[in-house]
């Protein structure tokens, strides 16, 4: 491949890249998973180990578009995009990017029904329904809420308790979903607040949840994780054609 080819095909990653996290704000919006204009979701540019995409201070997430997306390298600079970004979503994001491969796509919502868990004591998921079985042993809790995330030394503290699990529930704050791609981080993001809801609902009604044995949660998470790739994308392209048709300006 030459020069110019490998150019035009980097240039072309980077704006199927955009267009997907756009599609995630606007997505995010749609299902109740936003909230002002706090909040964050970042993705490592393709073939890049310290440059991401984040949304720019000041947006609703119903304005965001592929192209009014900051460029960050991992020292903060702003390589691309006007506007400014909240200091937080720096610290946050950037610290789990470096220290975890699979991270290439970083969620951070406060979205309510995982939120309202992460209120509670003892602030867990149960593996008590078929979309938490998604989540066996791949969640991680952070039990002590320690104010906002204004330095790379809290951020990395987030990353550690993280580790290479693919959720993380904050205490009193809200939820950090990863994945290796934009649809992969969604897909899990939106099913973690549904399998949040039902718990949240079930327990509304007084009486004692269902267990499930841990052999068949454990043997169900792994056929899942098995369809994974298969399932995310197919679902992101779904909601994505939604797009298209309702909010196309999304892709500018």
């Amino acid at each position: 491949m030459g020069k110019a080819e490998t150019i035009e095909s980097s240039t072309a990653l980077e704006r199927a890249a955009r267009i997907d996290l756009a599609a995630a704000f606007r997505l995010a919006v749609r299902l109740d998973m936003h909230e002002g204009v706090c909040n964050h979701l970042t993705l490592m540019l393709p073939g890049s180990k310290d440059r991401f995409l984040l949304n720019r201070f000041g947006l609703h997430w119903a304005e965001v578009t592929a192209s009014n997306l900051l460029t960050l390298d991992a020292t903060g600079r702003i390589l691309q995009g006007e506007g400014e970004f909240e200091k937080t979503a720096f610290y946050i994001h950037s610290r789990i990017h470096l220290a975890n491969p699979n991270a290439a796509c970083v969620l951070h919502t406060h979205m309510p029904f995982a939120t309202a868990l992460t209120l509670t004591l003892p602030g867990r998921l149960e593996m008590v329904e078929q979309n938490a079985l998604r989540f066996v042993e791949d969640i991680a809790y952070d039990d002590e809420y320690n104010g906002l995330v204004v330095d790379n030394a809290e951020g990395d503290r987030l990353a550690r308790v993280l580790g290479s699990k693919r959720v993380l529930f904050l205490a009193n704050h809200g939820v950090i979903v990863v994945g290796k791609s934009v649809a992969e981080a969604f897909d899990l993001m939106y099913y973690l607040e549904r399998a949040c809801r039902l718990q949240v609902l079930a327990l509304s009604t007084g009486r004692k949840l269902r267990p499930i044995s841990e052999q068949v949660a454990k043997k169900t998470y792994d056929l899942l994780l098995e369809q994974t790739t298969l399932y995310s994308e197919a679902h992101f392209d779904a909601l994505k054609r939604i797009l298209d048709r309702e909010e196309p300006d999304y892709a500018r």
